[in-house]
């Protein structure tokens, strides 16, 4: 197996110029190492508490029988020719089945490995890779190759023409989706962090701005414990997908296999509200633009689902003609969204009606990937399970146009993301082995850089007031500037939205 999973973008200025290298001393390598190692006897024993309920369900009839069995096996063998190697007691014998790293690992007194003999020669291209740039913009990528699971930190900038993996974290579980956050507990700066959901149902948080890390800065969840007496927080199952509210920045959804979705407090890294009107797992998820409390759900059951989270109920729902797969608010105008479903089908929606605005056979099999341009009107992108990527122009909201479509050479399309400093360039990953994931910049397309590249943007308002609230140094100054966006952003689309909206296609 090697597939991109799941992909997203940091914006330009956020990383650090010259992220922090950890350097572990011997003792704290070797306090991870016996963590580490007490983590996996504790998972194994709580498996062990597991499949030991489970015989003691078996029945008495089935035990003495069993005893019975194993008995008549122990006389018969009685007499066999004495096991010089022990090998009857292999299975019981006790012990750390698992590998001594703490054997592998020696320090001298100056605390280097004495088995590493030859001189560290710096190079300065090396160097000069490891400082991020003012233009720089990061790209996450969740990869799986084989049996390892890794998070890949890559840079690319436009005007060099660079991309190149940076640095990488080994994760310990299948990544499903990435979301970015700047909300550091510990810290009142904004920090560069990243949300990763698993097949596990802990959620786990990284800093983008340590390089060789082994933990992350804090997981939200907890898996159950009798040994130590420990209740479940969090899911029961894999996280699908996150969202982070970028209006109440303490506040991060999650969409689970278990049919429920949390919202953490960041705060105290704990659920403050659980949603769970679901038949089914919660595959995508929103947060609206400007309706701070508003959140967007997409079910496996059929329906997309609008929470108001204030009130902890659903406002109003609609079914689909599929699973959903992914949905996304437009940006642009915000009373309007869209949804992608497994068996192809792309919709429209104006949450003030019942039935989409639009429906449209889209790709052969599910649309995995929906993004719109960071600040071109009506440029839609698609990605889908039959390697197609496809650029729409839906300005027009009746009457969706393709504008161009290819089928890559990435295999069954897993994900897609838009840059948001640069309304053309888009990152899609998938499944084939030799190649999967690729950042596609849309102005080297004629067809599609004829279309937009004239076109207005009407979102500069927004983002001049949303680089005012960046300004913030506190977390406390970011939530009062949040609740006096809300209110502008709804000005903007009451005034200005509606003009721009009566272009039609060309």
């Amino acid at each position: 197996m090697n597939i991109v999973s799941c992909t997203t973008w940091v914006k330009r200025g956020i990383a650090a110029t010259l992220p922090e290298k950890v350097e572990l001393t011997p003792k704290e390598l070797e306090e991870i190492i016996k963590q580490t190692q007490s983590d996996l006897q504790n998972d194994n024993s709580d498996k062990e508490e597991d499949e030991e309920e489970e015989e003691e369900a078996i029945g008495d009839e089935s035990d003495l029988e069993k005893n019975k069995v194993k008995k008549n096996y122990d006389i018969n063998n009685s007499s066999m020719e004495t096991d010089e190697y022990n090998f009857d007691k292999y299975d019981k014998e006790s012990g750390d089945i698992h590998c001594n790293i703490g054997n592998i690992v020696s320090f001298g007194e100056d605390g280097k490995d004495p088995l590493i003999t030859s001189a560290e020669t710096d190079d300065d291209s090396e160097k000069e890779d490891d400082i991020i740039k003012e233009d720089d913009n990061l790209v996450l990528i969740g990869h799986v190759d084989g049996d390892a699971s890794i998070l890949e930190i890559f840079v690319y900038n436009e005007a060099e023409g660079s991309f190149y993996c940076h640095h990488d974290i080994l994760l310990p579980s299948f990544p499903l989706c990435i979301e970015w956050l700047n909300f550091d507990p510990s810290d009142t700066m904004p920090a560069n962090l990243c949300a990763i959901g698993s097949m596990t149902p802990i959620i786990e948080v990284w800093d983008l701005d340590l390089i060789d890390c082994l933990e992350p800065v804090f997981k939200l969840g907890r898996k159950p414990s009798k040994k130590k007496k420990l209740t479940r927080i969090g899911h029961k199952d894999a996280v699908l997908d996150l969202a982070w509210n970028k209006n109440y920045t303490h506040i991060l959804a999650s969409g689970s296999v278990d049919q429920t979705v949390l919202l953490w407090d960041l705060e105290n890294g704990k659920p403050a509200t659980k949603l769970d009107s679901f038949n089914e797992k919660v595959q995508t998820l929103e947060w609206h633009p400007s309706e701070t409390h508003h959140l967007l759900t997409g079910c496996a059951d059929q329906f997309v689902r609008l929470f108001d989270c204030k009130l902890e109920s659903n406002v109003k729902e609609w079914q689909t003609p599929g699973e959903v797969e992914r949905v996304l608010w437009n940006h642009f105008d915000t009373d309007h969204f869209l949804i992608s479903t497994n068996n192809g089908y792309l919709e429209y929606y104006d949450i003030r009606e019942d039935s989409p605005i639009w429906q449209v056979k889209a790709h052969e099999a599910e649309i995995t990937g929906l993004s719109l341009s960071s600040s071109y009107q009506g440029l839609l992108v698609t990605s889908s399970n039959d390697s197609i990527i496809k650029v729409w122009d839906i300005l027009d909201s009746k009457d969706p146009c393709v504008i161009w479509e290819k089928k890559t050479n990435l295999g069954a399309l897993q994900c897609l993301a838009s840059n948001p400093d640069i309304p053309l360039v888009f990152a899609v990953g998938g499944d084939n082995k030799a190649h999967n994931f690729k950042v596609i910049d849309l102005s080297e397309i004629s067809a599609v850089n004829d279309r937009f590249k004239k076109r207005e943007t009407i979102y500069m308002e927004m983002k001049e007031n949303c680089k005012k609230s960046e300004n913030y140094n506190t977390k406390e100054e970011m939530m009062e500037m949040a609740e006096g966006m809300e209110s502008m952003a709804l000005n903007m689309v009451n005034s200005g939205i509606g003009d721009l909206m009566k272009y039609k296609c060309n």
